[in-house]
């Protein structure tokens, strides 16, 4: 199976698009992992035994591993929710060439899917998008305000550069495997990049702590494929979820404060279920 086979599968099992951001901040884990040998791991299993049941997927940020405990917190924690039958997509956003790309597509070996930075052209991504059974979700129209600087500049050609970027990906996906990443923060610009591919699942982030719209995420984050028994896309959230233990009744108490991350990927389930 391909990832997006494996994605339909996961969403249709737990009726759920929502994608689990595991940013691990060290700064904001709470004192119940503090003592552990790898902190993040610590944290990220807990997360993943309360958000496992309303999770189609979990997105870790590469960020937030980049040392040698966080390379070990970060394939504990692949291998955990592979356990727990929920795909791993890495939030990397990688894009390079020749050698360097071929070096970072092996990662791909302890991931289901991967983000990848479309910049540099095709050749950049080919290593990624030769990986037939692996996602690969490229920038298009991305959620931060600054995304606008870049992504929206008019070409010759009187489109903006995220357009084009959506236009290329369709190119690209000769396998199949091409995802976009495209806020829910420009619910406009969703629909447009909609349009220009119909058959392309989305990650939408922005919907948690970046107050995106949630009903334009699932209306044209989902991709409908004549292959796949559901509409296949992915919403994401990471401090609302992870996080929302500090907002707790008891945030000191461990039990209370990895509930509340359930509670939040439940909620989070009920809402975007509410436009499919």
């Amino acid at each position: 199976m391909d990832f997006f086979e494996t994605l339909a599968d996961r969403i249709d099992a737990v009726d759920s698009v929502v994608s689990v951001g595991l940013d691990p901040d060290p700064s904001r884990l709470p004192d119940a992992v503090a003592d552990a040998d790898l902190p993040r791991w610590a944290f990220n299993r807990r997360i993943i035994d309360a958000t496992h049941e309303h999770a189609a997927c979990y997105k870790p940020n590469a960020a937030f591993y980049e040392d040698p405990d966080g390379w070990r917190a970060l394939r504990e924690t692949a291998a955990y929710a592979e356990g727990k039958g929920v795909p791993v997509l890495l939030d990397a956003k990688r894009g390079d060439i020749g050698n360097t790309a071929r070096r970072y597509a092996e990662i791909l070996d302890h991931v289901d899917a991967i983000t990848v930075n479309p910049y540099l052209g095709r050749d950049s991504l080919q290593p990624f998008l030769d990986r037939a059974d692996k996602g690969v979700f490229a920038l298009c129209r991305t959620s931060n305000p600054g995304g606008a600087d870049l992504q929206d500049l008019e070409l010759a050609s009187g489109e903006p550069l995220y357009e084009r970027v959506a236009a290329l990906a369709d190119v690209w996906n000769a396998n199949g495997n091409v995802g976009l990443v495209v806020g829910a923060t420009t619910p406009d610009e969703l629909e447009t990049v909609r349009e220009i591919v119909p058959e392309i699942p989305f990650l939408v982030p922005g919907v948690g702590a970046q107050g995106g719209d949630a009903e334009a995420a699932v209306e044209h984050g989902l991709a409908s494929r004549p292959d796949l028994p559901v509409d296949v896309g992915l919403v994401n959230s990471s401090r609302g979820i992870i996080f929302a233990g500090e907002e707790s009744s008891r945030p000191d108490d461990e039990a209370t404060y990895f509930g509340a991350a359930g509670d939040a990927a439940k909620r989070l389930k009920k809402r975007l279920n509410r436009h499919r």
